[in-house]
């Protein structure tokens, strides 16, 4: 048995988040090691990267996600008591709603939503003049994914919901005063849904025998929704968390329905990070512009998965070891933390060419696997911890894209083409900045 690579600092919480995307990886470099031990939150961790390590963490017999997330996460990005916190015939039960909610029809109709949703957004926007595309994407989704889920949403309502959607992925790991404010957030977005839940638990005549993860056919509000069009018989995704039953045939509990209907809604808002960097690409990328603009439809999803694969998005996922075992000579201990580093496998240099290129013919002749690209985790979405919404995020990008290349105008205030790597979740320096294009005379 070999001894474990160990970073000796007595602490690297704070080397993690002054270093959130770089941290795991320069360490593997420095050891020469796709593992390493360390300890985080005073609690030994053990750290991974690389397309083998993203394997063994997503082995369901190696790990699990049951005690892996710390209370601040749980309090402010999942919710506790959700989905990614899950093992087990729990975890297949709640993932199969999420599977049926997120199904490619239904993703299709949502990206029709987000696309009107654009083209009301500009219509608010004054006339010649600049909108910071960040928060104009998180209330375009906001209001495209409450409409599709069978959400009401106020009009007076829409810019306060999408700040508190927005804060809970925004502010989760950005200093003691953000995390604050969503943890606030995440308590009244949670009031709300939980609202809607008992609303429609109320007005419903499903036998107490029906099936799990069914789609009752009634409309969400007693009358026709935008979102109804893009679901089964009519019904929508908050009918669907309403109603669901767990593994013992259960109803969740009202505030753990609200939680897993904020887990469609956030992270559905939080591809505002995406869109942000599908612009940044543009801008700093003009030469392709032509092929998106062409119809190319091939070259338009190379293009997202590159804008998915190249720019941050969530630095790690976390596991704990579920019995001892051996992986490479190293011994993985029985309960130990384990975080597996997301954007360092989607810039490792022995699975990418020229990881630190924008480019999107990178994946002419080579495909993603499921553990060599996880910038929304690795594995299988259907049965497995991998994000079940990457359909959504490619969606909304591309719904997104139509409008960028053809109705509007990008640029950057000032012209700087640096992230933040800091920031969490990663942003542009400079401020991406969206107005109508000139009607043509």
């Amino acid at each position: 048995m070999k001894a474990m690579p160990v970073d000796r600092a007595l602490d690297n919480t704070l080397a993690l988040f002054a270093d959130p995307y770089g941290f795991i990886s320069s360490r593997a470099r420095r050891f020469d090691s796709d593992v390493f031990e360390t300890r985080l939150l005073m609690r030994p961790t053990l750290c991974m990267t690389g397309a083998a390590a993203a394997e063994l963490f997503y082995d369901p017999g190696r790990f699990q996600r049951a005690g892996a997330a710390p209370e601040p996460l749980r309090a402010t990005l999942f919710g506790k008591r959700a989905v990614q916190t899950l093992d087990g015939p729990a975890h297949r039960a709640r993932k199969a709603l999420f599977m049926e909610a997120l199904s490619p029809p239904r993703v299709a109709a949502l990206a029709r939503g987000v696309g009107v949703a654009w083209q009301e957004a500009a219509t608010r926007w004054p006339a010649a003049a600049d909108t910071q595309l960040y928060p104009a994407a998180q209330e375009v989704l906001t209001r495209a994914v409450c409409a599709w889920a069978g959400v009401p949403l106020a009009e007076a309502d829409a810019p306060r919901r999408t700040a508190e959607l927005a804060a809970l992925y925004d502010d989760a790991a950005r200093g003691v005063s953000a995390h604050l404010h969503s943890r606030r957030c995440r308590h009244r977005a949670e009031a709300w849904l939980r609202g809607e839940i008992e609303r429609v638990r109320a007005k419903s005549s499903l036998p107490a025998a029906a099936r799990p993860h069914a789609w009752p056919a009634s409309r969400a509000n007693g009358a026709a929704r935008p979102a109804d069009a893009g679901t089964a018989g009519g019904a929508s995704a908050l009918h669907a968390v309403a109603l669901h039953r767990d593994e013992q045939g259960r109803l969740l509990p009202a505030r753990i329905a609200a939680v897993e209907l904020l887990n469609i809604l956030r992270p559905t808002v939080a591809v505002s990070v995406f869109i942000v960097f599908a612009a940044h690409a543009l801008l700093f990328h003009p030469e392709l512009r032509r092929p998106l603009i062409n119809g190319d439809r091939a070259y338009r999803e190379r293009f997202i998965n590159e804008v998915r694969r190249y720019y941050p998005f969530f630095p790690a996922v976390m596991a704990v070891v579920r019995e001892d075992f051996e992986w490479k000579g190293y011994l993985f201990r029985r309960g130990r933390r384990t975080l597996l580093d997301l954007y360092g496998t989607n810039h490792d240099a022995r699975l990418w060419k020229e990881p630190s290129a924008f480019n999107p013919d990178r994946f002419i002749d080579r495909p993603p696997t499921p553990f060599d690209f996880i910038p929304q985790g690795g594995g299988q979405a259907q049965t497995g911890h991998r994000c079940p919404g990457e359909g959504v995020a490619m969606a909304a990008i591309d719904a997104t894209l139509d409008f960028l290349l053809t109705q509007a105008h990008c640029t950057a205030a000032p012209h700087d083409e640096r992230i933040d790597m800091r920031r969490l979740p990663a942003l542009p320096r400079a401020a991406m900045l969206v107005r109508r294009a000139a009607a043509p005379a």
